[in-house]
Parts: C-alpha cells; sequence; structure tokens
C-alpha cells in the first residue's frame, strides 16, 4: 500500500501480551513482545456501506505498546467505516505496524496482517473524504492505498503530527476517523525512530494490533 507518494514497505500469544503491555505515560513508552503474526491475509468481500452509513462508532485498538482509541465518522466516510468494523472482527488480531515515517510526513502505518505492506483483504474502494488542503492533523485516522482510484483495501495509518499529505494522480486519503487517546503512544514510538535509520521504515520499536473492539455510539 502506497502512501503520499512514497514507495510500499516496507512468540508470546496475545493473551500474555495485553497484561504486560501498559499504557504509555508521556515520555515513557511500554511494550509487550509481539506475538507470531498471521503469514497470509484473511480475503474477505467488501461489506455494504449502509451498515455504518450515518453513524459514529469507538474502537478501542489494543497493541502491545498500550491501547489506541478511536472515533470512526460512518456519516463521511461510510465505505471505509463499514470496512473497519468488518475487519476488527479477528482479521487485524496479532498483526504488526510495519511502517513509521518521521520526516516529510509523520504517520504509522498499520492494517496488513503479513508485515510486508503487501497484504489486503481481497477486495478495493474508492476515495471519500479526503482533504482539499491536503492537511493531516495529529490523531487523524485515514485509510492507506495503493496508486489506484479504488486502492483502499485493509491497510490504514495514525497520524501522530501534524502532516501535509500531497494526492497522487487518483487523489488524496480517506479520513475516516481520529484518535481520542492514546496518541502519546503513537508520539513515543515515534521518538524511537525507525529500525533502519532513516525516516522512512519499520518502527525500531515494533508494535503489534492484538485485537480490536468496536461499539456503536448513540446518537
Amino acid at each position: 500500500m502506497g502512501l503520499a507518494g512514497c514507495s510500499s514497505t516496507p512468540a508470546t500469544g496475545s493473551s500474555s501480551a495485553q497484561l504486560t503491555a501498559k499504557s504509555a505515560a508521556p515520555g515513557s513508552l511500554h511494550c509487550a513482545k509481539p506475538p507470531a503474526h498471521p503469514s497470509t491475509a484473511q480475503q474477505e468481500k467488501l461489506p455494504d456501506k449502509s451498515i455504518a452509513a450515518g453513524k459514529t462508532f469507538q474502537a478501542t485498538i489494543s497493541t502491545t505498546c498500550g491501547p489506541i482509541t478511536v472515533q470512526l465518522d460512518g456519516t463521511k466516510a461510510p465505505q471505509a467505516v463499514a470496512s473497519f468494523l468488518q475487519l476488527a472482527k479477528g482479521y487485524w488480531d496479532n498483526s504488526p505496524c510495519h511502517r513509521l515515517t518521521t520526516a516529510g510526513i509523520y504517520v504509522l502505518q498499520c492494517g496488513d496482517p503479513t508485515g510486508t505492506g503487501s497484504g489486503t483483504p481481497g477486495y478495493g474502494f474508492g476515495i471519500e473524504n479526503a482533504p482539499a488542503d491536503n492537511a493531516y492533523p495529529a490523531g487523524t485516522l485515514a485509510m492507506a492505498r495503493t496508486q489506484s482510484a479504488t486502492g483502499n483495501g485493509g491497510q490504514f495509518f495514525f497520524v501522530y503530527r501534524d502532516s501535509t499529505i500531497s494526492p497522487d494522480q487518483y487523489g488524496g486519503y480517506t479520513i475516516f476517523g481520529q484518535v481520542t487517546t492514546g496518541l502519546n503512544v503513537l508520539k513515543d514510538l515515534a521518538d524511537e525512530g525507525t529500525s533502519t535509520k532513516t525516516g522512512d521504515g519499520p518502527p525500531k520499536q515494533p508494535i503489534s494490533i492484538l485485537k480490536i473492539t468496536v461499539i456503536q455510539k448513540k446518537a
């Protein structure tokens, strides 16, 4: 999955990892050893966007470095949120976040169970709610995609610092949610840098999604 004109990137059981992972306080990061991740990405069918249209959801993303809570906007990005709801039911369990950028744009990219950056759920969909000014504020949750108008799939990225991300020939990137708690986890992870010692690569401190739980918020 490409992002912002950049090329694609790059055992402990989940239950014990959940017990040892702690919510990081500002300036400190406490991470458990990531579990073994799947070797292949489960194939799914694209869900109907009506599942999420006009609704708001709260998702708690349990990671090896602590929980990250996000609010999902099914009004502005119904297809992306419907996809997230479906894939949250196990597709991302024990999946690593495979790409961190610390120069130019400031994001952590996740959502490929294989950790290679090329895994997909077997479907694609179009761009929704891309910002006209190319601004992605800190806390933004957006879809990563291939260089295609229908290149959204299972990969997404967290923005941990205000970023301007230039669109490619097909447009920008779908914003479908906002981090409500846990932004400090992302910032502290970014402070550790990348394993490649460049501004774009796997995070030096590995982080994996253990599981995701979602509830619908009342109107």
